[in-house]
C-alpha cells in the first residue's frame, strides 16, 4: 500500500518532467548562401547595390555578401537588421513602427545593434526560428524588405513547414 501511495505522490512530478536537453534546427551554410544570393540578385535586378546578411537563430552571422558598389555602412546595417529581426522576433519594419517617438516601445531604439528600418526578416519553418535575413543599401526599407523576401522565397520550398 505504501508503494502505491508513493507512486501516486510522484505522478505529478513524472507528468510534468522536462527533458534535460532540446534540439535546435539550423540552416545549412548552403541554404543560407542561396537565400543571400537570391536577395542580392533581386536588388541587382531592381538596380540597387546592397549588402545581404544571414544570421543564425542566435544572431551570429552565417553569410554576408556585399555587392561591388554597396556603401561600406551597408555591411554592418544588413547584419544588424538580421540580428534585430531574430532578437525581437519580428520584421524590422514592424520594429520601426512600434518604436516611433511617442510610442510605447520608443526606448528600444537606444539598444545597441537595433536597426529600426525595414529590410530585416525572420527565417522560420515548421514552427521554429531558424535565423534572420537583413538587406541594406536599396533606397528605403521597403525596397530592402522586398529583396529580403526574395531571399526567403528562394529557400521556402527546401524548408519544412
Amino acid at each position: 500500500m505504501r508503494a502505491f501511495v508513493a507512486f501516486i505522490a510522484l505522478l505529478p512530478t513524472i507528468a510534468f518532467a522536462e527533458d534535460a536537453t532540446f534540439t535546435l534546427r539550423h540552416l545549412t551554410p548552403e541554404t543560407a548562401l542561396r537565400a543571400a544570393q537570391a536577395a542580392l540578385a533581386k536588388c541587382r535586378a531592381d538596380g540597387y547595390q546592397v549588402s545581404v546578411a544571414i544570421v543564425d537563430r542566435s544572431g551570429l552571422t552565417q553569410v554576408m555578401l556585399r555587392d561591388r558598389y554597396a556603401g561600406p555602412h551597408t555591411v554592418d546595417v544588413s547584419i544588424n537588421k538580421a540580428w534585430s529581426a531574430v532578437s525581437f522576433r519580428t520584421k524590422t519594419s514592424d520594429i520601426e513602427k512600434a518604436s516611433r517617438p511617442g510610442e510605447a516601445m520608443a526606448g528600444i531604439r537606444h539598444f545597441p545593434r537595433l536597426v529600426a528600418v525595414g529590410g530585416g526578416l525572420m527565417i522560420e519553418a515548421g514552427g521554429s526560428l531558424l535565423g534572420g535575413i537583413g538587406v541594406s543599401g536599396a533606397p528605403g526599407g521597403d525596397a530592402d524588405e522586398a529583396c529580403a523576401k526574395a531571399g526567403l522565397n528562394a529557400i521556402a520550398d527546401t524548408l519544412e513547414f
